[in-house]
């Protein structure tokens, strides 16, 4: 717990936490916060200005922005975290058999692995909407085919680090079955590269989302996302500038977030980006001193 108190001491990471937090409360109590149904129509408020109902206006539709800003987060982050967590679950159970128990084993996962990364992740997704069709459901099953590969090969070397550890082979010696040892004493110390590693791919997945939504491959109208939204303002980004301006910001805030919270934690985890970073602001500390003493 002594790492974590260097996040309690990073404001920016105190405000990244702040804001993902309270972007995936909003986007689990969507239904009681957004002011108005999202896919209401009222043609009588095409692209009306902000008022006291519509603090972010209306669309070309007349809906409001702000709450399809809300239940956007839905799509956008919420399902995107599902996908997260089940391709670090695929990759994690296919990383520490590979890592642990090594061998034909490790040779046979990694040639796998090795299948799964030789396409690059945006033609294979462009494959499987040409297979399937457009969609968000699409979408995300292109996700997991694509990062389960990525995170076995990121945490099989983690766990090869530690597989060959003294302790490891003291409890191998004394007959304790392998699961147990990766349960007790290769998960605790894997944890913190699984962590850095997930945060740093939620935000990737965030903005290829956005991105094929606005290319028109990914969410599908009346449904709300973020780079759906951007893709039905473009029409009007110099006459309604805001109408882009609202979900383009949320989504460079909330990415903006995840990646400053990645680092932070990453300088957390690791003991040696922590003495840098402490060194370095010593050294702040010790000019800063020095300049006033001048002065």
């Amino acid at each position: 717990m002594k790492r974590f108190h260097y996040l309690f001491k990073d404001r920016l990471a105190l405000l990244s936490v702040f804001i993902i937090t309270s972007t995936l409360a909003a986007g689990v109590f969507a239904p009681w916060i957004a002011p108005n149904d999202p896919e209401e129509v009222h043609m009588e408020l095409r692209f009306a200005s902000a008022s006291w109902e519509y603090l972010l206006g209306n669309d070309h539709l007349g809906r409001c922005v702000l709450s399809r800003l809300i239940y956007g987060i839905r799509p956008s982050v919420l399902w995107v975290l599902v996908t997260l967590a089940i391709s670090l679950g695929i990759g994690t159970i296919i990383g520490f058999i590979s890592g642990y128990f090594k061998g034909k084993i490790d040779a046979l996962l990694m040639r796998v692995c090795d299948i799964a990364l030789s396409f690059p992740g945006y033609v294979m997704t462009l494959a499987i909407i040409g297979v399937l069709g457009v969609g968000l459901e699409n979408i995300l099953l292109a996700f997991v085919l694509m990062k389960w590969a990525w995170f076995a090969r990121i945490i099989r070397t983690s766990v090869m680090q530690y597989s060959n550890a003294e302790y490891i082979k003291f409890s191998k010696a004394l007959g304790v079955g392998s699961f147990r040892i990766m349960w007790k004493h290769i998960v605790p110390v894997s944890l913190p590269d699984i962590a850095v590693t997930s945060s740093s791919a939620f935000s990737s997945m965030i903005l290829q989302l956005s991105g094929f939504s606005f290319l028109g491959l990914g969410v599908q109208a009346p449904q709300a996302e973020w780079g759906m939204m951007l893709n039905e303002a473009r029409q009007v980004m110099f006459s309604r500038p805001e109408l882009m301006l609202a979900p383009g910001i949320t989504t460079i805030i909330f990415v903006s977030a995840v990646n400053f919270f990645t680092d932070a934690l990453q300088v957390a985890l690791d003991p040696k980006l922590m003495s840098v970073t402490k060194k370095k602001q010593g050294k702040g500390i010790y000019q800063a001193a020095n300049l006033h003493g001048k002065a």
